[in-house]
């Protein structure tokens, strides 16, 4: 088993949270961001673990479980927004559409 060490593993972090971070701002599809926006979470909590496993402590781990419910909250919540955008007759998934939710 290759271990990597913490400046490998926050490297990796931040290029995945750019990637998101990238995603969010150029793609107007709100799959593409919603899946964006879980790298993000994917990448703050692959930085709680590693420095849980350079301090060896739990609590990375903690954390961790903590940013997976939420992540799975995000995107509950966020395909009941694009299942509710397709139901108002829209067929398109651009975020610019969402402002029309009422009623």
């Amino acid at each position: 088993m290759t271990v990597f060490s913490l400046n490998e593993t926050l490297l990796l972090a931040v290029l995945l949270f750019v990637v998101g971070l990238a995603g969010i701002l150029v793609r107007r599809n709100l799959l593409f961001m919603l899946m964006s926006l879980d790298i993000m979470l994917n990448a703050a909590a692959l930085v709680f673990v590693a420095a849980g496993a350079k301090w060896h402590d739990a609590s990375g781990q903690v954390m961790f479980l903590m940013i997976l419910a939420l992540a799975a909250v995000e995107t509950a919540v966020g395909l009941a927004v694009i299942l509710r955008l397709h139901a108002s007759g829209r067929p398109t998934l651009d975020a610019d559409s969402g402002n029309l939710l009422r009623g």
